[in-house]
């Protein structure tokens, strides 16, 4: 296959190319920049801009654009930014893929679309839930349905936490644990739905290939845990004790409205398409998505 990929310098769009050539796929790149290498095509999202021929001869595109969610504390102006940088890109490729006939549109989105579930199991056939989160994936979703009327086949990447040896929630978390400073968050019981890199990218490419699978897709491990199971087991990982306590206020005060739709709530959520559809998990347990993201 031909696969465009927009957000392919990010933490997954990075790590999804080597995977994708390596079985075959060519692999090309919108960039915001001046295209300067031969699998490259230039872009501008926000101006509504994409070179003539980007998609020329595309049998996909991938796209995983979106500022960092939990990067920054939530005031009006971030969030405005968080929903904007993933709408405006999603958008104009999606409106592309249909105009240009592009058969198929895998498209980012996150597990809070679910809200906060508590201790309820969600799968693929729940409704959104409530707050900012979930209507920026509710909006984010319906904004790739677009290309549906082109005839395109639309997968929507429910995403978790992804667990991975540099950045992500591992390279918040890892300097903290190291001096002996990890703890849990709020009072441990929400749901940390969580993927190993590998089966993030690996899902990706699953979803690519396999011709059934449209609609959302939640690309999380088959076993949720609580943030204090989390908690301990990345202690364990990493050889350093986790004994401290995050109370909620402090968690308030130091990352504002995201404390509360994504630090001190969560998402029992499971892959239930993907384990359908046959996908094998390489990492199917929450120490082994671990060890291998420690280990590297």
């Amino acid at each position: 296959m031909r696969v465009v990929i927009a957000g392919s310098s990010g933490l997954i769009g990075s790590a999804l190319i080597p995977v994708l050539r390596q079985a075959g796929h060519e692999v090309l790149r919108l960039v915001r920049r001046k295209p300067a290498a031969p699998d490259e095509r230039g872009w501008d999202p926000y101006a509504g801009k994409l070179d003539e021929g980007a998609l020329d001869g595309a049998d996909a595109v991938v796209n995983l654009c979106g500022a960092g969610i939990g990067e920054r504390r939530w005031t009006e102006e971030r969030k405005k930014a968080l929903l904007s940088s993933r709408i405006e890109p999603t958008r104009l490729l999606a409106e592309a893929v249909a105009e240009r006939k592009v058969p198929v549109l895998v498209n980012g989105s996150a597990v809070g679309f679910y809200g906060d579930t508590g201790s309820r199991v969600v799968d693929e056939t729940a409704t959104a839930g409530a707050g900012f989160l979930a209507d920026l994936c509710e909006q984010w979703e319906h904004t790739a349905e677009r290309a549906q009327v082109g005839g395109a086949r639309v997968a929507m990447l429910r995403t978790g936490l992804v667990l991975s040896p540099s950045g992500g929630l591992l390279g918040q978390l890892r300097p903290l644990f190291s001096m002996m400073l990890g703890g849990r968050l709020g009072s441990g019981q929400q749901y940390m739905p969580w993927i190993s890199l590998d089966d993030e990218v690996g899902a990706i490419r699953f979803v690519l290939e396999n011709e059934s699978i449209s609609g959302p897709v939640n690309l999380t491990g088959p076993l949720p845990a609580t943030n204090s199971e989390f908690t301990a087991a990345l202690g364990k990982a990493l050889g350093r004790p986790a004994p401290w306590v995050v109370p909620g206020f402090a968690l308030r005060l130091a990352l504002g409205g995201f404390a509360d739709e994504g630090a001190l709530i969560g998402q029992r959520a499971v892959p239930s398409v993907l384990e359908r559809v046959g996908y094998e998990f390489q990492h199917p347990t929450l120490e082994a998505a671990l060890d291998a993201a420690v280990d590297r």
